[in-house]
């Protein structure tokens, strides 16, 4: 949201969009299917440190081999042209395009044997795996880009964190920026609530590259001539969410259906709400510290609302977009899909831009003595093919690395995490995890693990329990 977050009118009666708008933010909710889910939260609780969660996702696949899995002994069709690059930590070697973060390198736990194969070895699939720890269905083969999120789909982990932790008195307690991935009809599976049921997805909040302080959430936009003191109405407003209320095809209990228009209202009017998002009141040397990209943004963003206290907050990449100098380098839609050019799309573009804002990120929570109550998580999709050459950009002369599933890393840091390790190895040329080999869902496992969530019971419409995640075991050593 902008400086001005907490918008001058509200269109009454709120018509259907508006009201499946605000569910979906997570202020409102049907008949949850989860009943009684928050009652059971203080049993979900324990065992671990952090308070809150960052993850930033690499959107398009971010590449294994030339960031953090570099392989200086493999033949040159394998390993490019990048170096290695001396740490602040003996046990980590990082690409030489990485120097601010190798500073703080004694914090990171790097990961280098996830492997995350997927029947299509394509975007969609590994979005779900690697955001929920399941491994996809049929559906995504079958389907493939044209597989839309499914209400019973397995939820995002920050979702089911969400689900376990008392809710936030001001904020929602899962929050997506700057964009919701993909453009639709193409949206990525694996990021919503799905069967936990929408009062535990996401607020998505969009920042653009134009003007990378300001940030906006469509949900929370009040439309029409109504001004902020007609608002402050609450008879008002109430009344119209009820009359919106008889148009849902179920509806919530009468008392959880209140709950929730106390906390949309809470939320609209906060004025800590506003100020969660200005990062515009940070100072000019912070912000240049960060880097004033859309990317950067959102990661100090991101740090701005661990302070306010919200649980799970996700950043995902925003590339630049088809046809935009830097796809059309990539032969990609852009972010880190690089196809064609890969060593020249990183050098020059896409490292020293995440280089610059989590470096700073890691450094500025150290600073404020919160790193070590907020675990970071850096995954992606995927990793890229380990011997170049894309044959849908030109072979070797393109110098692209197609989809790798097969083995990516995550990293690591804060919220208890021993800093300056390397967990596990791939194979010589990077295609295969070879020590200690895990999947998405001991990584997601271990994330629960961080902030306390052991108790993954939920319940389904008739009340009967599952498990939101058997498979996996958290990575206990790692602390």
């Amino acid at each position: 949201m902008s400086r001005s977050v907490v918008p001058s009118g509200l269109r009454t009666p709120l018509s259907r969009r508006a009201m499946l708008a605000a569910s979906a933010s997570g202020l409102v909710g049907s008949a949850c299917l989860n009943a009684g889910l928050r009652a059971e939260s203080g049993a979900a609780l324990g065992g671990g440190t952090a308070k809150s969660t960052i993850l930033f996702f690499l959107c398009g696949g971010a590449s294994h081999l030339d960031m953090w899995d570099m392989k200086p002994n493999a033949p040159l069709e394998y390993r490019g042209p990048f170096s290695t690059i001396s740490t602040s930590a003996p046990g980590v070697m990082l690409s030489e395009h990485l120097p601010l973060l190798a500073k703080q390198s004694h914090h990171l736990a790097v990961l280098n044997s996830v492997g995350a194969s997927v029947n299509t070895n394509d975007h969609h699939a590994g979005y779900y795996y690697n955001l929920t720890g399941h491994v996809p269905d049929p559906t995504f083969l079958s389907q493939g880009n044209n597989r839309t999120p499914y209400p019973d789909d397995w939820p995002f982990m920050g979702s089911v964190i969400t689900s376990k932790r008392p809710a936030h008195p001001h904020l929602p307690g899962l929050i997506t920026l700057p964009h919701k991935p993909s453009r639709a009809p193409y949206t990525r599976p694996g990021q919503f609530a799905a069967r936990l049921g929408i009062e535990y997805d996401p607020l998505f909040v969009q920042g653009t590259h134009e003007k990378p302080l300001e940030f906006q959430a469509p949900a929370l936009i009040l439309e029409g001539d109504t001004t902020e003191a007609r608002l402050q109405n609450r008879h008002q407003l109430l009344t119209s969410l009820d009359e919106a209320r008889r148009e849902f095809d179920s509806v919530a209990e009468a008392r959880t259906w209140t709950q929730h228009q106390q906390r949309s209202f809470s939320l609209l009017m906060s004025s800590k709400t506003t100020a969660a998002f200005d990062v515009s009141s940070e100072s000019p040397e912070l912000r240049e510290r960060y880097g004033e990209t859309v990317n950067g943004m959102s990661l100090l963003c991101a740090r701005r609302l661990v302070e306010a206290g919200v649980p799970f907050i996700t950043v995902f990449w925003l590339g630049h977009g088809i046809g935009s100098p830097l796809a059309k380098r990539c032969r990609s839609a852009g972010s880190w899909d690089t196809h064609g050019d890969n060593f020249g799309c990183l050098k020059d573009s896409l490292l020293p831009e995440f280089d610059r804002c989590f470096s700073a990120l890691i450094e500025d929570l150290n600073e404020r003595n919160l790193l070590d109550s907020t675990l970071l998580m850096i995954t992606s999709e995927m990793g890229r093919m380990p011997k170049v050459g894309d044959p849908r950009s030109g072979g070797v002369n393109g110098a692209g690395r197609d989809h790798w599933t097969h083995c990516l890393t995550d990293i690591l840091a804060g919220g208890g995490i021993r800093g300056g390790q390397t967990y596990g190895a791939s194979d010589r040329f990077g295609e295969y995890p070879a020590d200690n080999p895990l999947t998405p869902a001991d990584v997601t496992k271990t994330v629960y693990h961080a902030m306390g969530v052991n108790n993954l019971e939920a319940y389904d419409t008739q009340g009967r329990p599952y498990n939101l995640l058997a498979e996996g075991e958290a990575i206990t050593s790692l602390f």
